[in-house]
């Protein structure tokens, strides 16, 4: 992309846009101050489809009523290793933030904690959460369902959301050990951001309508996406429905979609977060034990793999630095969609 054709923004000025522009749409300002700072992650870490190009979809789940923009978080605990927050129906970054502490707390006290959102509004990334446990000391694990766009391994029809999988290690004197991904090929964020350039996607990344295969992003948007390493993948996304689903009393994938009644909002349900606390099984041994997993780490490095999150640590390395490119088209669309709203 020429020069010309992007704008370069500091993180600050990423925050300040994404605040007034959610502001713009209706969201409280407990909820502006949450959302915005996972978009600013997004940008910060290279991951341009979960930076404010999120803002488009937000404001269609603000707009369509699919997401309530001044709900209040209601924080309960089952048991005293259990922390559940109802969301109200508002976005999860909100409800995130108001359980984590809580969460935090009764990983240390019971050496692991379980932490379900309940009835929130998922749009963003889940590494932001993952990682700020970590930065607690604590090992984090978290995933959430989301709209069924995803078919099984051998299938073509829609049964699946994208339902990432977040893991989180503390790492002394460094950045947390952090992956985030998908069980689908790839996000669906990533599909929609080669719709907007007219760029084909490879062939495995869906499948069209009627089942074939296809490289054009409108119908695998339309269509099916796949799952990533076939059986396993879908076993993974499995997985992810029933524990971050029924098992949490929350929605499946298809009954998000169902919910959302076609008016095009993000997806509907809840999300499972679990912290470790070293010390827990390791006692005053835990510093020793989490030195040795640096060895680990070593080991990957020095053949010359790559760690999964380096490409985020190094992009954030020069976004704290240098600012973004965002595309001034993104501006123009994203300022055209919310220029109605209240």
């Amino acid at each position: 992309m020429r020069a010309n054709e992007t704008i370069l923004m500091s993180l600050d000025d990423v925050r300040d846009y994404a605040r007034a522009t959610l502001t713009r749409v209706g969201l409280s300002p407990a909820h502006v101050e949450a959302v915005a700072e996972t978009m600013v992650a997004g940008e910060r870490d290279g991951c341009a489809s979960h930076g404010i190009y999120r803002l488009l979809v937000a404001a269609q789940s603000v707009a369509k009523g699919v997401v309530v923009p001044d709900a209040v978080p209601v924080l309960s605990r089952p048991a005293p290793a259990l922390i559940r927050v109802d969301g109200g129906g508002g976005f999860a970054q909100l409800a995130f933030d108001r359980g984590r502490p809580h969460l935090a707390e009764a990983a240390r006290t019971c050496g692991i904690a379980a932490m379900a959102l309940n009835n929130v509004v998922h749009f963003a990334a889940l590494w932001p959460e993952v990682e700020a446990l970590a930065e607690d000391g604590l090992v984090a694990l978290a995933c959430t369902p989301s709209h069924a766009w995803v078919a099984p391994a051998g299938g073509t029809k829609p049964v699946f959301g994208t339902n990432p999988i977040a893991f989180g290690w503390p790492r002394p004197g460094g950045m947390p050990f952090v992956f985030d991904f998908a069980t689908s090929m790839v996000a669906r964020g990533e599909i929609e951001l080669h719709r907007r350039a007219g760029k084909p996607v490879p062939p495995d990344w869906g499948h069209a309508p009627d089942g074939s295969a296809t490289t054009v992003a409108e119908e695998v948007l339309a269509g099916a996406m796949r799952t990533f390493g076939g059986h396993k993948g879908s076993a993974l996304a499995a997985m992810v429905e029933l524990i971050a689903g029924p098992l949490i009393g929350d929605l499946t994938s298809a009954e998000s979609i169902a919910k959302d009644a076609g008016r095009g909002g993000s997806p509907i349900g809840g999300e499972l977060i679990i912290a470790i606390d070293p010390a827990g099984f390791l006692g005053a041994a835990a510093a020793e034990h989490l030195a040795r997993a640096e060895a680990l780490f070593a080991s990957i490095e020095e053949q010359g793999a790559r760690l999964p999150g380096s490409r985020r640590h190094a992009a954030r390395a020069v976004s704290l630095a240098e600012g973004v490119h965002v595309p001034r088209q993104l501006i123009a669309d994203i300022d055209a969609v919310t220029k109605e709203s209240r």
